[in-house]
């Protein structure tokens, strides 16, 4: 009865998306953060370029610089992935832009520098990393200044239902999706916070953790017309999972045939 009724309200709360807006993210492969690995560093010019190349498409990570532009960068702390340290909110969008990756030789790219470079020769998605004690609102306002004027197939998304709520509001012509992990936590409160982040976000598309597959939300989503994404798949096992249950894989690695 419980899952009846959960079923009713993702009916009444979240409309079905139209198949002309959202039919393109079906049926591609995205490379996680670019073609990465040795001596290219993830989210690089380099690891989009070689991407590009082999014709996937592209996902990436954004960021709020501190005077409001958006920097494709995965980690809160430069620590990880840089020589420097501290957070990424508290640089300039030109002092970051200097800062190079470790392994190669390329900087952080703002947002607007990686459109530029894709130049919609393949299908993007942009993933906005949120916090719950940070305001959403200046990221998600930071990547639409980014995206004006750009004509490629391009969506967003975000573990954080506020972003893609952000743009069912202000935005609604760009694709929206809700990045989803479970944990294989199946329980009732898995389950209502599940469903609450979906009413709330109200996306287009999902994302879900390929280890969460196969999923009934996932399945029931799907037959509504949502387009499923899966992340991340490294292996012939996530691989098979991914054709078996969603509509294009986020891969990298062995996923993604390199």
């Amino acid at each position: 009865m419980l899952s009846l009724l959960f079923a009713q309200l993702d009916r009444f709360l979240v409309a079905a998306p139209k198949a002309a807006r959202v039919g393109w993210l079906k049926g591609r492969s995205y490379a996680h953060r670019g073609l990465h690995g040795p001596g290219v560093p993830e989210n690089s010019p380099k690891a989009f370029a070689l991407a590009i190349e082999r014709g996937l498409g592209l996902e990436c990570d954004v960021q709020r610089t501190v005077d409001g532009h958006a920097v494709v960068f995965h980690d809160w702390e430069l620590d990880r992935l840089t020589a420097e340290t501290g957070a990424v909110i508290d640089r300039r969008a030109d002092d970051l832009a200097k800062i190079p990756l470790t392994g190669g030789t390329d900087c952080i790219p703002t947002l607007r520098a990686f459109l530029d470079q894709v130049a919609g020769k393949v299908p993007v998605l942009i993933e906005l990393k949120s916090k719950k004690e940070i305001r959403a609102a200046p990221l998600c306002l930071a990547v639409r200044r980014a995206l004006e004027g750009y004509r490629g197939e391009v969506a967003v998304m975000s573990f954080d239902p506020r972003v893609s709520r952000w743009f069912a509001r202000h935005s609604p012509h760009i694709a929206h999706g809700l990045v989803v992990t479970e944990n294989g936590s199946r329980t009732l409160p898995a389950t209502l916070k599940l469903h609450f982040a979906f009413w709330q976000a109200r996306p287009l598309f999902l994302a879900w953790d390929v280890r969460d597959l196969p999923s009934k939300f996932v399945a029931a989503q799907r037959k509504r017309g949502f387009p499923v994404l899966t992340w991340t798949v490294r292996t012939a096992d996530h691989a098979a999972r991914a054709a078996d249950c969603a509509d294009g894989p986020i891969a990298e690695g062995a996923g993604a045939g390199a």
